[in-house]
Order: C-alpha cells, then sequence, then structure tokens
C-alpha cells in the first residue's frame, strides 16, 4: 500500500477515506457499520485512523458517515455527564451550529441564579465534570466553555467580590488623607468615614431586605424577588461616598471657621450647625425625590439604584449630619482637632475656602 489518508474537516459533514494501492482497476470492500464506527470513534478520540489493507488496484471509498455523527456522539456523552451530576435539573441535547464546528448544550440548575449551590455547580462543572467527560478524546476541556447569563453573573460577581474590598479601602484612604490636610485633624476625617460607612449600609440593608427577602417589594411594583447584580453596591459607594463627604465639607467648613475665630470647639458645633442644617436639609430633599423618581422605572436594576441612593441621603441627611456628627463633636470637645505637630509640619495645607482671619490665634480655656 503506498498510502492511506484521512481527511477529517470539521465543516465538512463527510468523512472521506482515499487508498491508493498498487496496480490498476478497482477493487470493492464491503466494510460494513461496525468499521465505519470504530473509524469514527478513532477519529473522535485520536485525530487519525490506521487502515491496513492488501489489495491490487486502486480503492476510493466516500464514507458517507458524517462529521456532525462523531461530534454529536462526543456532545451526548458530554451531556448525559452534565446530566447526573447533582444540582442539574434538565439538559437539553447537543444543538450544533450551520458550520458544524460548535455545539450547545442548554443545562437548567434545580436552584436559583443567587444561589450559593449555583455557583458551586458551575464551578464543578468546570473543574470534575466536563474535564473527566472529554478524558481520552480528540476535545481538550478548554474547548468547553461554560457560559450563560447565570454563569457570567457569577463570573462577574467574583470578579468584583474580589476588587471591592482594596476599592473601598482606597476610597477612604484617600479621603481620610484630604480631609486630614484640610481640617488639620485625625479625629475630623476617621469620625467622617465611619458616618459615611454607616449610611451607605443603610442603603445596603434595605435593598437586601425589599430585593432579596422581598420585605414591601409590592410598595415599589416589584412582583419577585431578584437577585442583587453585583456592580450596583460597588456603584452606590462610590457616588454615596462622595455624596456623603460633600455633606461633611459643607458642615465641617462652618464649625472649624467658627472654631478658628473663638476658640470654642463646643459652641462651634452650634453655630455651624445653626448655619448649614436648612441647606443641607433642602440639598436633601432634592437628591431623594431625584433619586425616588427611578423607583418608577420597570426595570428592578433602577429601582434598586434609586431606592438604595435614596435611603443613603435620608440617613446622611438626618441621622448623620444633624444628629451623630454634632453629637459626637460636642462630647469629643477640643480632641476633634487634634492633630499631632509632626505630621502638621509634613502635610500639605488646603483651604476649601481660601485664607481665614483667626483673629486671636490663642484658643479660649476649656472649663475645668
Amino acid at each position: 500500500m503506498r498510502s492511506a489518508e484521512v481527511h477529517r474537516n470539521t465543516l465538512e459533514t463527510q468523512v472521506r477515506v482515499k487508498l491508493d494501492l498498487d496496480g490498476g482497476g478497482t477493487a470493492k470492500l464491503a466494510t460494513g457499520i461496525g468499521f465505519l464506527d470504530h473509524m469514527l470513534d478513532q477519529i473522535a478520540r485520536h485525530g487519525m485512523v490506521d487502515l491496513e489493507i492488501e489489495a491490487k488496484g486502486d480503492l476510493h471509498i466516500d464514507a458517507h458517515h458524517t462529521v456532525e455523527d462523531v461530534g454529536i456522539t462526543l456532545g451526548q456523552a458530554l451531556a448525559g455527564a452534565i446530566g447526573d451530576t447533582k444540582g442539574v435539573s434538565a439538559v437539553t441535547p447537543p444543538i450544533p451550529d450551520k458550520a458544524l464546528d460548535a455545539a450547545v448544550i442548554v443545562v437548567a440548575p434545580t436552584t436559583g441564579p443567587s444561589d450559593p449551590k449555583t455557583t458551586a455547580l458551575v464551578a464543578r462543572l468546570r473543574d470534575d465534570v466536563v474535564p473527566t467527560a472529554l478524558e481520552g478524546t480528540a476535545i481538550h476541556p478548554d474547548q468547553v466553555d461554560v457560559g450563560g447569563s447565570t454563569a457570567e453573573f457569577i463570573d462577574i460577581t467574583g470578579r468584583i467580590r474580589s476588587r471591592i474590598v482594596p476599592f473601598m479601602v482606597a476610597v477612604i484612604a484617600g479621603s481620610f488623607i484630604l480631609l486630614t490636610m484640610v481640617f488639620r485633624s485625625l479625629v475630623v476625617p476617621l469620625k467622617a468615614a465611619v458616618m459615611n460607612l454607616l449610611s451607605i449600609g443603610a442603603a445596603y440593608g434595605v435593598i437586601v431586605a425589599i430585593f432579596q427577602w422581598g420585605w414591601g417589594r409590592g410598595l415599589i411594583g416589584l412582583e419577585e424577588t431578584v437577585p442583587i447584580i453585583a456592580f450596583i453596591p460597588l456603584m452606590m459607594f462610590a457616588i454615596l461616598f462622595g455624596l456623603s463627604m460633600d455633606y461633611e465639607v459643607f458642615l465641617l467648613s462652618r464649625i472649624r471657621e467658627d472654631y478658628l475665630h473663638t476658640g470654642d470647639p463646643r459652641g462651634s458645633v452650634v453655630s455651624g450647625l445653626a448655619g448649614t442644617a436648612r441647606v443641607i436639609t433642602s440639598a436633601a430633599l432634592i437628591m431623594i425625590s431625584v433619586f425616588l423618581s427611578y423607583v418608577t422605572n420597570p426595570e428592578p436594576e433602577v429601582k434598586m439604584i434609586g431606592l438604595g441612593m435614596a435611603v443613603a441621603v435620608f440617613v446622611d441627611a438626618t441621622i448623620v449630619r444633624m444628629v451623630l456628627v454634632p453629637a459626637t463633636m460636642e462630647l469629643l470637645g477640643g480632641a476633634n482637632w487634634w492633630l499631632p505637630s509632626w505630621l502638621d509640619r509634613v502635610l500639605p495645607r488646603l483651604n476649601v475656602e481660601g485664607p481665614v482671619d483667626t483673629g486671636d490665634p490663642t484658643p479660649a480655656p476649656q472649663p475645668a
């Protein structure tokens, strides 16, 4: 035998075997179904097939046994392995595309998209089920993607979860440094960060209670509970932290200005609160009205953003800025403006409202 070729092309619908033998004439080979099945199995597993035929003449064989059959066989085996996996409710047969070079298997889990068991199922399919089912075949596990909206949601959630803590730390640290340079204090920036986290935490709690637990969902036109999309808490944190810092700087600027003039840490809190309370409340009412208008949107994601930000602004402008911040500053007194002298020399000086005429720089004596 001079040559034996097997053309295996997933874009074609035929497996073509061509045998060029010595001599002239034509020989007929009765292979049978078993031979073709064996040949296709070898192609699927190893990408090749070995044929040993002794004959005289030229022999041409067109095996009209499609490559689609090979792919479907492997796909059905993979679908069967997936169907036997715990946590899988239903599996469809392989659905090939027009080019016959890919197929889709639709898998329905027994749990919801946001259930931790679904996340574990996706990981099990990727790391165990698919590699085991394809072991010893010509298809590498990297050629099989576990995708779809549920898997994409899980992947995005995992990526954001791995980055949300560094992101929050960076935002808080940056705000802390800037407030320290502006107000020349360590206590004020620390208190501001804690208070801002309190407002944002309240918004997160309301979102979980309504959208995941279903408390009062009918009041906002939500028919059923929905999972919280991972990017929403991250986006809300950035926006709400900025809004909270805006109110904080506005309030503390007035308090510090009065403190530099009078040297009275407690009296300056009263004066600063009286001068800014109406402006902060009015601005908060405008923002709350705007955010609540998002709740009328039929999309749950838009409702989520609008309601969460409205709650955060309400808590921040009322409980936090009008109650907690003045109360803590009143209790701490002069300690609000403590800054080590060495740090005061190192830090750049920033003034958000221009130079302030402090008059007598010596603070008033504190009552015993």
